[in-house]
């Protein structure tokens, strides 16, 4: 029985035995017992004098015990239930003297070095319960909607982002100069950077699927919101305009975030703390204007702002910022890409709300995006959120195999790499759209974390492929 269930339906007097590891002993009498099912510790109560000496000395922060006693109601503050133990088993014994995870506090820096036994501690334990739960919300909200899902390669032989950022996979050994028709599928492949464009083929037979697996960027950026492996929800939607693709992103994130907040109240709340604590420790200026569980349900319970980039782009060039040249980047002419000081701006100082920006420069946007009658934007969409900037991304997709032709050879991918996307265009095509979620970016959110690397168990970086 796990201390959760234990907790949740508390049988007083009921004999019980729970296992998990050490969090504390407290004057050689109060077991601290953690099994990760929750943030609460199983207070274990035991009477030394009648144990072992031996076998007392084996209870240690980060041991793991078998703990077999009597549930009782708690006269101590902290807990409301508490186990009269009654005998014990140490399953797995943690020197003092070299067990790391001492009851103190410790950097995120150095829990990252020792990111195989962070998730026994409060703060990791909770992001990553609330990690399964938001997986959890998305899969089940597309099943109601009426989504299928779609399982898109790992491995690929084309770049859906035309940027050229992939790691490349081959059997040939380093150093060889042979031709890649002599590798292993054939061809040049490399791990996926997005599973749109298969999801697109999905979503036009099955109407409506999505995505979400594995993607890899082999970019070199050491900062707090990238990572070189991170996890991406893609639904592709047949019949779908670009309205209809911000209606859906809009719900499915309100959705997700609904769901955490009704679940996930107790690590909520401890995250919540930790967010206020952080936010002391920051100058006025940078700190949040709402807590954590505050700023969650004034997303879900908020309508998002929607303006074009042209509106978007007067208002950031009239803001004071930018004429106080404050902004890194500032803002002169339209056409230039936002950063993401001024997409933070814009959701944080200006709208105080989500925001959604669509109908982007087509110079600045992907080859697969709608082409607008203005033959200068398309028909794309981000989803901006407080603290986090872009949340999510997407477009109606070019349904046009002239359009698309044109544009495939515009930005130089060779025609018989896609020429399978290119007949989706050419037989039974449609009006389709979708959208993508670094799901990572979602957790960074959800748990006011500021780094992208504490919220996924072994963050892949430049230069640290540990564990």
């Amino acid at each position: 029985m796990s201390i959760k269930q234990v907790l949740q339906q508390p049988e007083i007097g009921a004999k019980i035995t729970v296992k998990g590891w050490v969090r504390s002993f407290r004057s050689n009498r109060f077991i601290a017992l953690n099994d990760g099912s929750c943030l609460a510790n199983m207070q274990c109560v035991i009477d030394f004098e009648k144990e072992d000496e031996k076998q007392l000395k084996r209870v240690t922060t980060g041991s793991c015990l078998a703990i077999t006693g009597v549930l009782t109601e708690s006269k101590g503050k902290g807990q409301t239930v508490e186990v009269i133990v009654e005998g014990f088993e140490v399953l797995g014994d943690a020197p003092v003297d070299e067990y790391p995870l001492q009851p103190k506090k410790h950097s995120l820096e150095f829990l990252r070095e020792i990111a195989h036994l962070r998730p026994r501690t409060n703060t990791f334990g909770a992001v990553f319960r609330l990690r399964h739960a938001l997986s959890f919300a998305i899969h089940s909200y597309f099943n109601k909607e009426g989504f299928f899902n779609w399982h898109s390669p790992i491995i690929t032989g084309s770049d859906a982002e035309g940027a050229g950022e992939m790691f490349r996979v081959s059997t040939l050994p380093n150093g060889t100069d042979k031709d890649s028709s002599e590798d292993f599928f054939g061809k040049e492949t490399h791990l996926t950077v997005s599973g749109q464009l298969e999801g697109e083929l999905g979503a036009m037979g099955l109407g409506k699927v999505y995505t979400f697996g594995p993607t890899f960027r082999a970019e070199n950026s050491n900062t707090t919101r990238h990572l070189a492996e991170f996890w991406m929800v893609e639904p592709e939607m047949a019949f779908h305009d670009l309205e209809m693709n911000i209606d859906l992103a809009e719900d499915f994130l309100k959705h997700t975030l609904s769901y955490v907040l009704e679940h996930c109240r107790a690590d909520l709340e401890f995250l919540d703390a930790r967010f206020a604590d952080e936010q002391k420790g920051k100058p006025t200026i940078e700190r949040a204007d709402q807590g954590l569980i505050e700023k969650l349900e004034s997303v879900v319970h908020n309508d998002f702002i929607r303006l074009s980039y042209t509106e978007a782009i007067d208002i950031l060039r009239n803001s004071k910022p930018n004429k106080k040249k404050k902004f890194k980047y500032p803002i002169t002419d339209w056409g230039i890409d936002l950063q993401s000081e001024h997409e933070r701006f814009l959701v944080e100082k200006h709208f105080k709300a989500p925001v959604v920006i669509y109908d982007y420069p087509a110079n600045i946007k992907a080859f697969y995006m709608r082409l607008n009658d203005d033959g200068k934007t398309v028909r794309a969409m981000d989803v901006l959120f407080p603290g986090i900037g872009e949340i999510a991304g997407g477009s109606q997709r070019e349904e046009r195999y002239d359009v698309l032709k044109e544009k495939v050879a515009a930005v130089g991918i060779p025609e018989e790499e896609l020429w399978w996307y290119l007949e989706t265009r050419k037989f039974g095509t449609c009006i389709h759209s979708g959208f993508g979620l670094g799901f990572e970016r979602l957790v960074l959110f959800a748990t006011g974390m500021g780094n992208i690397r504490d919220v996924i168990p072994f963050p892949r970086t430049p230069g640290s492929a540990n564990f």
